[in-house]
């Protein structure tokens, strides 16, 4: 199958944003980024510091934040905006009010014997837009069992193609990782990809290659489950996407509504008691 066009897109996007210009022309470049899309950069390096664009887009900051939680609090990974939560009902949830996705067709064969244990449970929808800080975090401490590159096209994730573009979260390429809380119950964390996406990182597995010549769908499982803490950086965006978090039945409680921009460690559920 040949390459679609929003990955070629996309791959020509990302070698401009990870090229390395003279530093007063990068410098005229990332300072006309940020004024365009209007980033905050009070937590963050100057603009002028980054040597590309790429290294702009995937910034950490200068000191990381701290956040007064309780054990159980599930905090947001990033910086989005909330397009859509609710409950998994019949196997469906939804990309936006309106217009369903299968969950089975989401996540993949590999994760078939989960998909019972996923309905009735929640779901949240998470997108990132050019303006957000494009790092994503552990939300809840979890252990880490396998993870999933399925490749696919780069559609954007934007509200216009939400609204009219069919299946679009199944389209696209994806990162599928599979994880459990501390009582035992099941999450998964989704990264979906998105035009200009030149890369989709995950810390925990050097081999993730996304938007590359990779057809066929690469699994990850780890016998001894990597363990990861909440707040723990587990990857970036090179641009905006969108993270998926879906939950096993009465293990999480999503409490942020639609509609809501959130920011990195801002509260947004409350893992669940299964005694």
């Amino acid at each position: 199958m040949s390459r679609h066009y929003t990955s070629a897109i996309s791959n020509l996007f990302g070698k401009f944003a990870s090229k390395e210009f003279s530093p007063k022309v990068q410098g005229w470049i990332n300072n006309g980024y940020v004024k365009l899309v209007g980033l905050d950069m009070s937590a963050f390096e100057a603009p002028q510091s980054y040597s590309t664009l790429n290294k702009l887009f995937t910034r950490a900051f200068v000191e990381e934040p701290s956040f007064e939680l309780s054990d159980d609090d599930i905090i947001s990974p990033c910086d989005a905006l909330v397009t859509a939560t609710g409950t998994i009902t019949d196997g469906e949830a939804y990309q936006i009010k309106g217009m369903e996705y299968d969950t089975a067709s989401l996540l993949g064969a590999r994760y078939a014997h989960d998909i019972a244990l996923l309905n009735g449970g929640e779901y949240l929808n998470l997108y990132l837009s050019p303006k957000d800080y494009h790092r994503y975090h552990i939300p809840i401490d979890l252990s880490i069992h396998s993870v999933t590159h399925i490749p696919g096209k780069l559609y954007p994730v934007n509200m216009p193609l939400l609204k009219n573009k069919l299946n679009l979260f199944i389209e696209n390429e994806r990162v599928v990782v599979e994880c459990s809380d501390k009582n035992g119950a099941k999450h998964y964390l989704i990264l979906v990809g998105a035009l200009n996406v030149g890369k989709m990182v995950v810390t925990f597995e050097d081999n993730i290659r996304t938007n590359t010549g990779i057809r066929k769908r690469q699994y990850y499982k780890y016998d001894e489950p990597i363990k990861m803490s909440r707040c723990d950086l587990f990857g970036w965006f090179e641009m905006g996407s969108t993270i998926l978090i879906l939950s096993q039945k009465d293990s999480a409680t999503y409490s942020i509504g639609v509609d809501t921009k959130v920011s990195y460690g801002d509260k947004i559920g409350i893992l669940e008691s299964r005694v």
